[in-house]
């Protein structure tokens, strides 16, 4: 599903395993090492530049109930990479329903063998079987990875999934989760070939075309001598049944939400154990809800975007990107400030206790996330007492921080240290701390916000904007002390109210908490992460209407800079 050229741009590393010495495992080695790299990967035109072993994959021990020993099979572990030349070409799973008429087509590469040694659906009802699918015909796989190509590059294809895993019915279910709607299937075989046709992992894909694009994807399939193996399958529906027919009769029909609860049911049971209970059972709420929109992007009329809102003035302003032990975020953070037309240097608070730079002629401050002292707890304060309880550093933040043609923005453990340094930042006064996550795990995933009215120089003219963001912290959840802070931003819903529940809101937050100001603008922490989502690759899920190389949050760095330029 990745923007791949072509097989031969693959390379694998082989990683084999094998209990060396014990009878028949050197032979049955030789004999797997032969079949990769002599008959498939040629026949692939894949080459294996790099590999490993582990060939001691025998124990063996004595107790009081005599001698024993445990002998693990040959096995191979291949890891594939490739250069891939534009990362938005990707297709995912997710079922389009903003592309008209649409269906859904089963490219067969398993030439109409349906066995189903080894499946899922074996394993349900506690048996091996006798024959698991496999690669007879490289050719019929190098001449879908030709015809893919084809169809990726004419935009032909809205979403992919492969069936190697649960089968075909698994796979087009998945996709009606991702897409969040119904399906119609139409097993079109016979009775007896019902439960092979739904659940053979044989190699395979399911593709959702548009129903006017279906000629020219058959023509390209069948141009590359597989026209034998399209056979349409499936088409999304607009409510939320999963139905089944053959031969025109309906032999399953069940809610998408129903199916969904089943397919998350160990998912949940685990969490419960390891994770905080209410949280678990809140998210599983939110999979199988029905009505549950999923994540949306949504600006009011009059946000700047764009090249248009490109600030424009004299030489580059310079911009402090700090950072501290650990911290990992200062690389995107300074891909974007210089993207908005900064000067962008790399300062270390060590450079600062040891007096090596100070903060003078720097316009911003951009404090770094990431995983600051090793991710201990209060991680991000203890990097604010190492300038607080230093005289000389406290004394440059201190004035920094006085001076109002500077700004600041700190995220993630940059944020909990900014919030630590509040007694130096005037405005500040009423900042809460951040402390353990309420599901007390690290969360990281795509989060939606809503960025409030506030004077935040970073976020103006932006306030109304639902968006999609990263989050990735364990401590991130607002203790509010005293009187209210000035908000900035606040995780929400897809309606734009306040998000109280797991996991729209990730880290339970009061009121969906997770962005503030000073009560002047000019300094603005939040939790979630702007920086990795400044451009529109850089998101795992993204909507159409995301246009262009520049994402939303790229208007905030747009904002630094005219800020700079206008002080």
């Amino acid at each position: 599903s990745a923007g791949v050229r072509s097989l031969g741009d693959i390379k694998l590393s082989c990683n084999w395993m094998a209990a060396a010495g014990h009878p028949g495992e050197d032979a049955g080695l030789f004999d797997a090492v032969r079949t990769i790299g002599e008959e498939l990967c040629p026949a692939l035109g894949i080459a294996v530049p790099v590999g490993k072993d582990s060939l001691s994959m025998r124990t063996v021990w004595e107790d009081a109930a005599g001698a024993h020993a445990v002998t693990s099979p040959i096995s191979l572990i291949v890891s594939a990479f490739a250069p891939v030349a534009d990362v938005s070409a990707a297709l995912t799973p997710e079922l389009r329903r903003d592309a008209g008429e649409t269906q859904i087509l089963l490219v067969d590469l398993g030439a109409g063998r349906q066995r189903l040694g080894g499946s899922a659906l074996a394993q349900v009802f506690r048996r091996v079987g006798h024959e698991a699918p496999d690669l007879e015909e490289p050719d019929r796989l190098r001449a879908f990875a030709t015809a893919l190509a084809e169809l990726r590059e004419r935009d032909l294809v809205l979403a992919y999934h492969d069936r190697s895993d649960g089968g075909l019915l698994v796979t087009l279910i998945e996709m009606a989760f991702a897409g969040g709607c119904g399906l119609d299937i139409d097993a079109d075989v016979p009775e007896e070939g019902l439960l092979p046709f739904l659940f053979a992992e044989e190699l395979g894909v399911a593709l959702q075309i548009r129903r006017r694009d279906r000629d020219a994807v058959l023509r390209i399939f069948a141009g590359n001598g597989l026209g034998d193996a399209i056979h349409a399958v499936a088409v999304p529906r607009d409510d939320d049944l999963v139905v089944i027919r053959r031969d025109g009769e309906e032999r399953f029909r069940e809610n998408r939400s129903a199916l969904r609860a089943t397919w998350s049911s160990t998912t949940h049971a685990l969490a419960r154990l390891r994770d905080d209970p209410t949280c678990a059972d809140e998210e599983q709420a939110a999979r199988i809800d029905p009505a549950e929109p999923g994540l949306v992007a949504r600006w009011p009329a009059g946000f700047p975007r764009g090249s248009a809102a490109r600030a424009t003035g004299r030489a580059r302003p310079r911009i402090a990107i700090l950072r501290e032990q650990g911290v990992n975020g200062q690389i995107e953070m300074a891909a974007a400030f210089d993207r908005a037309g900064f000067e962008c240097v790399d300062v270390h608070t060590s450079d600062l206790l040891t007096g090596a730079r100070g903060l003078d002629g720097f316009h911003g401050l951009a404090a770094c996330g990431g995983f600051s002292y090793g991710d201990v707890l209060g991680a991000g304060e203890g990097w604010a007492r190492s300038i607080l309880f230093h005289d000389r550093t406290r004394e440059i933040f201190q004035a920094f921080f006085a001076r109002r043609d500077r700004f600041a923005l700190g995220v993630c453990n940059g944020c909990q240290m900014l919030s630590g340094l509040a007694e130096l930042i005037p405005g500040a006064d009423h900042w809460p701390r951040f402390v353990r996550n309420r599901s007390e795990q690290f969360e990281a995933r795509l989060a939606l916000v809503e960025v409030l009215e506030s004077p935040s120089v970073l976020l103006r003219d932006m306030q109304g904007a639902l968006l999609p963001i990263a989050v990735a912290h364990g401590e991130g959840r607002a203790e509010p002390h005293g009187e209210p802070a000035v908000a900035a931003l606040r995780f929400a819903r897809p309606d734009g109210s306040p998000a109280e529940r797991y996991p729209a809101n990730p880290n339970g937050s009061p009121g969906g908490l997770t962005g503030l100001t000073t009560t002047d603008g000019r300094v603005t922490i939040m939790m979630p992460h702007p920086e990795r989502v400044f451009r529109t690759v850089q998101h795992s899920w993204r909507p159409p209407s995301y246009e262009g190389d520049e994402a939303p949050w790229m208007q905030l760095f747009h904002n630094a800079r005219r800020f700079a330029d206008e002080v």
